[in-house]
């Protein structure tokens, strides 16, 4: 998704990773309260005169969060009064179940006709489940030319076809607590990528991961005042952090010093050097710099806000998608903040991009009426609905000119200083290969690099080199094993 797309959140997968470091919210429960049971009715043929019904999973990625039930309600509730051929029946999954609940749908041959939104690493837990949509795009001769020739190309998957169309983008970006840094006496972040960081003296520092640190370790406070520069600062009694990657896993940490993959051009495991700095970087940041909070910081209540570590108010800077600045995730806060650029390692930006989109499973048995669904949701009259509810940049290039205004006015109607044009511009550094991308034996690979993440969150002085190889090698035995 590297044109304009705003995207998924998609990384709610690591719950568990999260969990752990104290960074992610209490799972969402379906819009019934309770989960729905895992195998949901079969959609009987209908009666002569009766509507197709066609079912909407929901909880591969946004969308399983209370503040999302009733705007998608109503979208359904408008689509099946727009129509009398089609009834579409939304079923909302707690993020947390989601995955085996889909699983065991599809294994039972009950799976459902459209799911989303969904980004990559959703949509790559079950490969080769979903439909090509290329067949019908040329029945219906469905018009493309509103979307970024790069974007219809990202989901086209080589011997699986057309597994989407672009629907919203979500690039990252630096998030800061203002209030913080005017506290510190400590100017803000550049909003531009590549230009400079201009520090307390008016020096122009590079904005690279060295002044970041620097930053980072200024916003990090004990309970005295000192911050994490000074030699009477206390690491067993921090208040206050300033930096963190939330809400992601060890490839985005990694991606955040620049763009790679687990899996080599052979299929065998590899580790890339940038990623095993990225993962020294933030090891020596929860151990030895303090500026990061590491798993028992995680879960102090100092952090715990409505939208995590950050919407506590007691973090400086985290690196986020757009999905996250919304109310539903943000949180009302009662500070200030606003979006910076990412910074460069070793003079390489890269903002990892997430990307939603809807699916079609080709265990659907309506895969028409699923496909008029999914143009519906798509078309340029009603994306903007969707896009409201889930924070989702446009993916329609005509749609793009208004979103941020039109967002702005409905989420955030009394702050006027959000520096959009920021996200705008951090599309350009998406991350390809994209960190959610597909690896061999997906959920094996995922639980075993999540073991090791919780290991060195929760463990200091641990031989970092002889663990990033421990970790390799059994990615390896995994990759071997699903060939």
């Amino acid at each position: 998704m590297q044109s304009l797309k705003l995207l998924t959140i998609a990384a709610a997968l690591m719950i568990g990773v999260l969990l752990v470091a104290g960074c992610a919210p209490a799972a969402a429960p379906s819009a019934s309260t309770e989960a729905p049971s895992v195998e949901a009715p079969s959609v009987a043929q209908p009666a002569p005169g009766e509507r197709v019904k066609v079912r909407w999973f929901v909880g591969l990625g946004a969308g399983s969060d209370e503040g999302t039930f009733a705007p998608q309600n109503a979208f359904v509730e408008r689509f099946n009064a727009s129509q009398d051929k089609i009834e579409l029946v939304l079923e909302i999954v707690a993020n947390n179940a989601a995955y085996d609940t889909l699983a065991t749908q599809i294994a039972a041959g009950n799976a459902p006709c459209v799911v989303g939104p969904v980004g990559i690493r959703g949509r790559d837990s079950f490969k080769g489940a979903w439909l090509d949509l290329q067949p019908l795009i040329d029945k219906y001769n469905y018009d493309l030319s509103d979307f970024d020739p790069s974007l219809i190309e990202f989901y086209q998957v080589k011997e699986e076809g057309q597994l989407g169309i672009p629907f919203a983008i979500f690039p990252s970006f630096v998030l800061y607590n203002k209030d913080l840094f005017d506290e510190a006496g400590l100017p803000y972040p550049p909003t531009r990528h590549g230009e400079p960081y201009v520090d307390e003296n008016g020096v122009e520092r590079d904005w690279n991961i060295d002044t970041l640190t620097e930053l980072a370790k200024k916003l990090t406070v004990d309970a005295n005042g000192n911050d994490a520069t000074s030699p009477d600062f206390d690491p067993e009694n921090i208040v206050q952090f300033g930096w963190m990657n939330q809400w992601t896993d060890p490839r985005g940490v990694g991606t955040f010093f620049g763009a790679g993959s687990l899996v080599d051009e052979n299929g065998n495991a590899q580790i890339p050097e940038h990623w095993k700095a990225a993962w020294k970087w933030t090891y020596d940041g929860w151990w030895k710099d303090w500026f990061i909070p590491n798993g028992p910081y995680g879960g102090a209540d100092f952090l715990q806000g409505p939208g995590g570590p950050f919407s506590s108010g007691n973090m400086g800077m985290i690196h986020i998608h757009l999905w996250y600045v919304a109310p539903w995730a943000l949180g009302n806060v009662d500070f200030d903040w606003n979006i910076a650029a990412t910074p460069n390692y070793r003079g390489t930006i890269t903002a990892k991009m997430h990307a939603d989109t809807f699916g079609i499973l080709k265990g659907c048995p309506t895969p028409d009426e699923a496909f008029e669904v999914l143009t519906y949701m798509l078309s340029k009259e009603h994306a903007n609905e969707l896009l409201t509810i889930y924070g989702g940049m446009p993916a329609r290039l005509s749609l793009q000119p208004e979103y941020f205004k039109l967002y702005n006015e409905t989420n955030f109607p009394n702050k006027t200083d959000i520096h959009w044009e920021t996200v705008v511009e951090a599309m350009a550094y998406a991350d390809n290969p994209n960190h959610e991308s597909w690896m061999p034996s997906f959920q094996e690979t995922t639980d075993r690099y999540n073991e090791f993440w919780n290991y060195l969150a929760n463990t200091p002085g641990v031989d970092f080199d002889a663990e990033v190889e421990k970790l390799r090698a059994d990615l390896q035995k995994i990759f071997e094993a699903a060939r």
